[in-house]
């Protein structure tokens, strides 16, 4: 047996050893390349999705510097516009997916917080300007008063029939300009301007047709049971409101279609009802009255349109100041029914016919007009309230024997235009007054003058020509133009008037006796 070399073992042992060494290596060598691999995969997959969140950051920065700018050309722009015309409608986000997220709400408290500054600005801004239109309201109210009673003043002193009729249409004038000024003045906040007595209601309504043009248009049917008045304290602004209603009855309605006034009492107050024939309103027309009407929101100027539309933002005004209510809506007839409720607690009284009768002007109830003749027992003045359960109200009497001989059909409203000169004697002549009847004195005994006025007939027409009352006294000298004109007593004024109411009412009942009626010639 061959014995194989020491040395051949040891360098196979040396060989296996280094065999074993590199095998070690080697495998050691993969698994780090194999670490390495995984690791690298791992670096390209983070870098990957580091890269996709980088794009989707700048794309999500790209949608919201485009939402921004949204937010700045068409959202706010509509906001602002909203804020001043409620029906339009303010866009929402661009994009949708930032609904209920973190841009979404910046984005509404920064438009919450641009509405707040807008409507305090509005507001401060509103605030000013009714401000300064009150102070040029009140002050242009005063001179107008002025030249009422200056005009009053020259109807008194000018005897000539043509100077009167020219000084008549200038106060009429003079009265639409004032009705206009005092409307601005109670849209802003200011007081009416005028303190009265208490006041039938029949009075009022006639005193709010006198301010109008078309006033021979209005029909009023006077349905009241008692002699319902107004309190001193809403007398004017009951006939501001009526005035306003009037007006918009008369302006939508064609010239030659009536407005039908109806004045009904009930068991706690009662209602003026206003009918027209005209074009109607929408119901979103009407949605807003009511709102003007009924609201108890603060109404900016710039909310009246271009040119503003005051008539309904006034009566809102006074409806909230004085405690009556008006309602709007479409009337049977095709146009607009207006109604008007005053109740009887704390704004109604039952006047005393005794002391203070209502206007000649005025239209008499159904029972006064069957029993003109027949003088009734005075009744007690005291509040309109409404009766005990189980009780029945007993009809207010009436009294007329202190006026002078009337024929019922004089007492109708209705005018026709060319007697339209004669149906402005509701007048006061106090520096603050205007031509509500319930102004007109009351026709007392001591109101008697000493002398029944002249009346004479006119040869051309055949009708009656009034001629005024010569003065039992001396006539006081007339004041030269550059002096104003001296006030007169409530007492002397009302002596006055009283003359030239009883004088009109002569000549009219000597008339109806002296010339035969035509037939169809009669007024409504």
């Amino acid at each position: 047996m061959t014995s194989i070399p020491a040395t051949l073992l040891w360098c196979l042992a040396a060989g296996t050893a280094a065999a074993v060494v590199m095998i070690f290596f080697l495998v050691r060598g993969r698994q780090r390349s194999q670490a390495l691999r995984r690791h690298l995969a791992t670096a390209e997959a983070r870098a990957s999705a580091a890269e996709r969140g980088h794009t989707e950051i700048a794309a999500q920065l790209r949608s919201t510097e485009a939402e921004i700018r949204h937010l700045a050309e068409a959202r706010l722009p509509d906001l602002a516009t909203s804020l001043a015309h409620p029906h339009v409608s303010v866009r929402g986000l661009n994009d949708p997916r930032f609904t209920g997220t973190d841009v979404d709400q910046a984005l509404t408290a920064a438009m919450d917080q641009l509405s707040q500054a807008v409507i305090k600005e509005r507001t401060r801004v509103d605030e000013a300007a009714q401000a300064a239109m009150r102070g040029a309201t009140t002050t242009i109210q005063a001179l107008l008063y002025r030249l009422q009673t200056l005009l009053q003043e020259m109807q008194h002193r000018y005897d000539d029939q043509a100077v009167a009729q020219d000084l008549l249409q200038a106060d009429f004038l003079n009265e639409q300009a004032l009705r206009r000024v005092q409307t601005t003045g109670v849209v802003c906040g200011a007081w009416p301007g005028l303190t009265r007595d208490d006041s039938h209601l029949a009075d009022l309504v006639v005193g709010a047709m006198s301010r109008l043009r078309g006033y021979e248009r209005v029909q009023v049917s006077n349905l009241l049971r008692d002699p319902v008045g107004v309190v001193a304290r809403a007398v004017e602004p009951v006939a501001v409101a009526l005035t306003e209603l009037l007006a918009n009855a008369l302006h939508h309605s064609h010239h030659e279609l009536p407005v039908a006034v109806t004045l009904q009492q009930g068991n706690r107050g009662a209602s003026v009802i206003v009918d027209d024939y005209g074009i109607g309103m929408h119901a979103d027309e009407i949605e807003h009255a009511m709102r003007l009407l009924g609201s108890g929101e603060r109404v900016l100027l710039t909310e009246l349109g271009d040119p503003p539309r005051s008539g309904f933002a006034a009566v809102g005004q006074l409806v909230r100041q004085y405690g009556f209510t008006v309602h709007v809506e479409s009337s049977p007839y095709g146009g607009v029914r207006a109604v008007v409720y005053i109740p009887g607690d704390p704004l109604l009284t039952l006047m005393d016919e005794d002391t203070q009768p209502m206007s000649v002007m005025a239209p008499l109830p159904p029972q006064m007009m069957r029993a003109h003749s027949t003088p009734l027992a005075p009744p007690q003045a005291a509040p309109l309230t409404a009766p005990a359960a189980g009780a029945t109200p007993a009809p207010a009497a009436e009294h007329l024997s202190a006026r002078a001989p009337e024929v019922p059909m004089e007492r109708t409203p209705t005018r026709t235009p060319d007697r339209a000169p004669e149906a402005e004697p509701t007048r006061t002549p106090e520096l603050q007054a205007s031509r509500t009847p319930d102004s007109m004195p009351a026709r007392t005994p001591e109101h008697e003058p000493a002398s029944a006025p002249e009346s004479a007939t006119d040869p051309t027409t055949g009708l009656p020509r009034r001629r005024r009352r010569r003065p039992t006294a001396e006539p006081e000298p007339a004041l030269p133009r550059t002096e104003p004109v001296a006030e007169r007593s409530p007492e002397e004024s009302a002596n006055r008037w009283a003359a030239l109411q009883r004088g009109t009412l002569s000549g009219r009942a000597e008339a109806d006796h002296r010339i035969p009626r035509l037939e169809g010639n009669d007024r409504a």
